[in-house]
């Protein structure tokens, strides 16, 4: 299986992961015709096609080793051998989910402490591939609980410690800036509540100050308006009062002076 190294390029700042140490990893099997003959046909099946398998695993087909390991599985489903090299095919072939799922299920199948460190090392690596590193951390301990002098394993975790850090930090970071986005939210929808509480009371305002100046023209309307005549109309009105007057005065003088015969009764 993979493990972290760091790139020797000095002017990049990158890790990769280098190439499964087959020897270390997979599991072979010497075929030799004593096994061949001594096996039920079914094992003998199984361990040719995980042999089949190896043989594509090393000329880098990770696909048709997959198929091989899977054939192996069919032949006997309790192959701790098959499964465990099925996960490496599947993590070769960048299937990291399922080479988790397998690895997992062989660390409760595990029958001595070195294939358990093995199966939580794999574990480790591709839960770090799968950017799972809380994850990884916890199964390259669990490895070195088993192996103890596992440097590669104690690489592994400590580059995963690293990732862990720089994701929490990011994730950090990430919140605070959508902490601030919210309240910047809030704060915008605060102010627009306040707009539009103060645009309504505008307009409220506004509707009650045209309905008193409505109900003021109609009362100025109802009012009756006083006729205004022209200063020559009124000369000639004044003129005309006087003239009134004036024969009034002259009619009065002449009666005062008329003697009038008041008939007697004898």
């Amino acid at each position: 299986m993979s493990v972290i190294k760091k790139y020797t390029n000095p002017s990049l700042s990158y890790v990769y992961l280098k190439h499964i140490r087959i020897n270390y990893f997979l599991f072979f099997f010497l075929s030799s015709a004593f096994c061949i003959l001594s096996s039920p046909l079914s094992a003998q099946q199984e361990k040719k096609l995980i042999h089949e398998g190896n043989k594509q695993y090393e000329n880098k087909k990770f696909g048709e080793a997959e198929k091989e390991y899977s054939k192996a599985l069919n032949k006997n489903k309790d192959s701790y051998k098959g499964a465990f090299n099925l996960g490496d095919a599947y993590y070769q072939q960048g299937k990291y989910e399922q080479a988790a799922e397998q690895f997992q299920l062989l660390t409760h199948r595990a029958t001595s402490k070195d294939t358990l460190s093995k199966a939580y090392h794999n574990l480790g690596n591709a839960l770090l591939k799968s950017k799972k590193y809380e994850e990884g951390v916890n199964a390259y301990k669990n490895a070195l609980k088993n192996n103890p002098n596992d440097e590669e394993t104690r690489y592994n975790l400590a580059y995963a410690q690293q990732m862990l850090k720089q994701q929490q930090q990011q994730q950090n970071k990430d919140k605070k800036n959508e902490d601030k986005k919210d309240d910047k939210e809030n704060k915008d929808n605060k102010d627009q509540q306040n707009k539009d509480k103060n645009d309504e009371k505008d307009k409220k305002e506004n509707k009650e100050q045209d309905k008193k100046e409505e109900n003021k023209d109609n009362k100025q309307e109802e009012k009756p308006k006083k006729e205004e005549i022209s200063k020559e109309d009124a000369n000639r009105l004044l003129d005309a009062l006087q003239n009134d007057e004036k024969n009034l005065q002259d009619k009065r003088k002449k009666a005062k002076g008329i003697k009038v015969d008041i008939e007697k009764d004898w």
